[in-house]
């Protein structure tokens, strides 16, 4: 009797799935570390105000946020999650260049006034953050057809993570070297450094997504007896309390991630007088350390507690983490790389459970699994897109007066510690009232990224 019921549940995947699987959003993951990185930056570089660059930003959240609710109706309908992943794929590598490689309207209009720049780079930022969301919706709920053994689809997960840690690692090898190279300040500088850090990200994700598409399987959804797509209604979803909980964590944890990703390389710089290189150097570390965290991870035996506590960990170290980045002075400055450690690991265990638990709650309903993934994104990325809006506009380009032996209270700091740092508790109080139906952790028959 015990082998019948054995039988029944889902067999574990095997190491090449998962890893054909885990790299497919790297295109995706080494564009989006040089947008939240390095956009702010960059724009402020070429003589953007911060208020500009900052609508910049809210521009391409609002056009992500509205293309992840569209693309999630759309596949749910119609499937072909592999042919949005491709379609998305394309729009994010025709774009990027575009924004980090010069305004084309200013180069077609022959102006470079600050509001043909921001008009310009609005277009670009929304066509990118557009098919940016395709592939990111489409590729996150393959995960439940791909797998239903839940052991399985965390495993994937940590190996998307553990590959996302890998795009930004290179991402920030690319920086190391492009910015370490003697330059002069001028525009045109700065453009061509940015340039050549965009098409070399956009060769190396590529040939990710070529694996992808090769060594994954386009998943088989049920389909109604006249041959339409069966899917769940919205408010199917709705009635259920877990999924706001899930919703909530899943959003806590994008704005801390994403909101401290956007300000590290301003805090480092202007807060901690730190080297220009360490604008490469501290996430990378921070990357490193996620990446060796996403790895053991993925070797546990996973359930719906052991997702709780793990995130709960996560968020009570992030919270350390903040409150430490607020109080740093700059006579202490080295003590920064010992944070990002303990950002890294923060970041991995609040990321591989959040989407854990959103695989949980999709669970085997198939049919409506793009619109959760959709719906949580869309959400998150107005909620980041607001967050960033009015934080950026407040950033001061250049560094304010301080002394060494005191932290100087900015919104740098603000942004970078107070603000991920409340997501994370806040997250950690809602994970610990949330009740999965999956108890008992169920293992895996062989190691996925040994």
């Amino acid at each position: 009797m015990a082998d019948e019921i054995a039988d029944d549940e889902p067999k574990p995947l095997g190491r090449c799935s998962v890893f054909t699987y885990g790299v497919g959003h790297m295109l995706n993951d080494i564009t989006s570390a040089c947008w939240y990185t390095y956009l702010l930056l960059y724009l402020t570089d070429i003589g953007l105000s911060p208020s500009n660059a900052a609508t910049v930003t809210l521009t391409g959240q609002f056009a992500d946020a509205l293309t992840t609710i569209i693309a999630g109706e759309l596949i749910d309908r119609f499937g072909h999650f592999k042919i949005w992943h491709g379609m998305g794929c394309l729009l994010v590598a025709l774009s990027f260049t575009s924004l980090f490689g010069g305004c084309l309207p200013c180069k077609i209009l022959g102006s470079d006034s600050p509001a043909v720049k921001t008009v310009g780079y609005c277009i670009s930022a929304v066509i990118f953050c557009s098919g940016w969301s395709c592939t990111q919706i489409s590729h996150m709920s393959m995960v439940n057809g791909v797998t239903l053994n839940p052991t399985s689809r965390v495993a994937c997960v940590s190996c998307r993570n553990a590959f996302t840690m890998i795009a930004s690692l290179i991402l920030y090898a690319v920086a190391f070297f492009v910015f370490n190279k003697k330059t002069s300040s001028s525009q045109v500088d700065i453009k061509n450094q940015y340039q050549m850090m965009a098409y070399i990200s956009i060769f190396i994700g590529a040939v990710f997504v070529i694996i992808f598409q090769l060594g994954t399987k386009e998943p088989s959804l049920k389909q109604e007896s006249d041959g339409k797509r069966a899917t769940a209604t919205w408010t199917y979803w709705f009635k259920k309390v877990l999924y706001y909980q899930v919703l909530s964590i899943y959003v806590l944890t994008r704005v801390a991630t994403n909101v401290s990703q956007t300000f590290l390389a301003v805090y480092v710089i202007n807060d901690l007088r730190m080297s220009p290189s360490s604008k490469a150097l501290i996430p990378a570390t921070i990357y490193l350390s996620s990446f060796i965290a996403s790895v053991l991870l993925q070797e546990l035996k996973w359930s719906g507690e052991r997702l709780k506590a793990f995130f709960s960990a996560g968020g009570l170290l992030w919270l350390f983490c903040g409150a430490a980045v607020i109080f740093l002075p700059i006579n202490m400055n080295a003590f920064m790389y010992v944070l990002s450690v303990l950002i890294g690991i923060a970041n991995a265990l609040m990321m591989v459970t959040a989407i854990g638990m959103e695989s949980e709650l999709v669970d085997k309903h198939l049919d409506g699994s793009a619109f959760v993934y959709g719906s949580l994104g869309f959400l998150d990325k107005v909620l980041c897109g607001v967050f960033l809006y009015f934080l950026e506009s407040y950033e001061s380009a250049d560094p304010v007066a301080c002394d060494p032996a005191y932290p100087c209270f900015s919104v740098t700091r603000f942004s970078l510690g107070f603000v991920p740092g409340i997501s994370a508790l806040i997250g950690v109080v809602i994970a610990f009232f949330i009740k999965f139906h999956t108890s008992h952790p169920k293992p895996l028959t062989e190691p996925l990224l040994a």
